[in-house]
């Protein structure tokens, strides 16, 4: 496989996800933060530029509030930053909306998106879908994103659930999806992560279908 030129994206890794109604519960933050820390620690050391995005939902705003210790990184992010990262705030669940993230991976000569943070559900699904238009190859990091639990009038889903579809849903088209160790292992060797497409995970789901 050829080298994958790649940037990392830290997505909303923001203190608002590690209590409260939004706490991300699958894989819980106690496992997918020190995974975080070991993707920012490797892409340090390789030299792969880093960006950390925040959500901003406005002041007064219940959530995500600018000037709230919701709003800020997690300490663990913050003591790793240094001068050379990117900083971004967005207002909509892509990382590309409204922001100038993709002119800034263009200038670096990026063609690979390696996402990591909060949520599945919503922030890491909605930059890894519109990376395809783009022309931005997409790396989500199975281990160091997180789900939460869902219940509305369309139905109710764990975040085990909701994490584990998604993963399988966003390696089917979107993107590669791979565990952190895994990712650092691609690295090293120079190589891009292998994903599936959506009609080899059509046919192997319809073959574990008519197994079961």
């Amino acid at each position: 496989m050829s080298t994958a030129r790649r940037a990392l994206i830290l997505v909303d890794v923001q203190q608002q996800y590690f209590s409260g109604p939004l706490e991300i519960q699958y894989p819980h933050h106690q496992e997918s933060l020190p995974m975080i820390a070991k993707a920012i620690d490797t892409a340090t050391a390789a030299g792969i530029p880093i960006a950390a995005i925040q959500h901003n939902a406005g002041e007064g705003a219940p959530v995500f509030a600018p000037g709230t210790v919701e709003y800020e990184l997690h300490p663990e992010v913050e003591a790793r930053r240094t001068s050379s990262w990117k900083n971004v705030t967005k207002q909509y669940g892509s990382v590309y909306a409204g922001t100038d993230v993709a002119v800034w991976l263009r200038e670096h000569d990026v063609d690979t998106v390696t996402l990591v943070g909060y949520m599945t559900n919503n922030c890491i699904l909605a930059s890894a879908v519109e990376a395809e238009v783009l022309g931005f190859n997409t790396e989500v990091l199975s281990d160091a994103t997180g789900a939460i639990n869902l219940s509305n009038d369309a139905g109710t889903a764990d975040a085990k659930t909701v994490h584990s579809t998604l993963m399988a849903l966003l390696n089917s088209n979107w993107a590669a999806v791979a565990s952190t160790e895994a990712w650092a292992n691609a690295i090293e060797a120079r190589q891009a992560l292998e994903k599936s497409d959506l009609g080899s995970s059509a046919a192997a789901g319809a073959a574990v279908h008519a197994a079961s």
